[in-house]
């Protein structure tokens, strides 16, 4: 199965640190435990596809994940259903999907699975492989495809990314958004891909050691925020310029505000750490 590149970094469970969700809230999906495994979601998986999402409580990112599902779902008018693995109570399950982080979602189709992804995307993204998912069931007999037309700009990025052709991809989107200039997938689409052209060959520890040490050093923060961002560090990505703001002036300080709503551009609307910088961002300005 064909998938979008990787934008981010899988969530390491050997170092879930973050602070606890909670769990209290009621959850979109299906709780998958031992016992409904075997005698709901498999059999469920002959009628329609169900994408199982592993999650942990000490990952945000996964229990967000689990949103974005429960909505598209529902956008879907339910042709596939959504299931969710937490880890942490249910790691027999998690052992059995071959779970090694979170989040990371499986599809099953007449009850085999597929693997999915191992990041948190951007809707639109997932989008995508939901419309795979549902193409390839419905290549076994189950289900429908999608209808939704895909732009042929679109086809030449994706085919592009996968083959890591960035400046072939590049030139895709802005064709793409030259014929359609509001279209947001497309803009989505050309950030990420300028942000893949500029961390390519940048490697996260050296970049960030150096702008620690020559932190006056713009440019160096502005590479060290991309990579942060690249490899899942959100709110590290902003906060480092955030403080550049603060600590910079005149022409510098338009610089590396420019670079951060780029970055903005690139997190969910829904993302509470793009409000909380977003914030941030209004108090160092004003």
């Amino acid at each position: 199965m064909s998938l979008p590149p990787n934008f981010g970094q899988a969530f390491d469970l050997s170092s879930l640190t973050k602070p606890k969700v909670d769990t209290s809230l009621p959850m979109p999906g299906i709780q998958v435990n031992v016992e409904n495994l075997s005698n709901e979601i498999l059999p469920l998986s002959l009628v329609r596809p169900v994408i199982v999402l592993m999650w942990s409580a000490r990952s945000p990112e996964s229990s967000e994940m689990i949103k974005v599902l429960g909505k598209l779902e529902v956008d879907y008018k339910a042709a596939f259903s959504l299931a969710h693995v937490d880890i942490d109570a249910n790691p027999e399950v998690a052992q059995a999907f071959q779970t090694k982080s979170v989040p990371y979602a499986v599809a099953i189709i007449g009850e085999q699975m597929v693997p999915l992804f191992e990041q948190a995307y951007p809707e639109a993204q997932v989008k995508m492989v939901i419309d795979k998912v549902l193409t390839l069931a419905s290549e076994q007999g189950i289900g429908e495809a999608p209808v939704e037309q895909i732009e042929p700009e679109e086809i030449d990025a994706m085919n592009a990314l996968e083959s890591g052709n960035y400046i072939a991809a590049e030139a895709a989107y802005k064709k793409w958004l030259a014929r359609k200039p509001a279209e947001n997938l497309a803009k989505l689409g050309l950030a990420q891909t300028q942000l893949l052209m500029r961390t390519e060959n940048l490697d996260l520890s050296t970049i960030i050691s150096q702008s620690d040490a020559m932190p006056a050093d713009i440019n160096l923060q502005l590479q060290a925020a991309d990579v942060e961002i690249v490899n899942g560090g959100v709110e590290a990505a902003f906060n480092r310029l955030l403080q550049a703001i603060k600590a910079t002036s005149g022409d510098e300080r338009t610089k590396v505000k420019s670079h951060l709503l780029n970055l903005f551009a690139l997190v969910d609307p829904s993302d509470p750490r793009l409000a909380a910088a977003r914030k941030e961002l209004a108090s160092a300005l004003f």
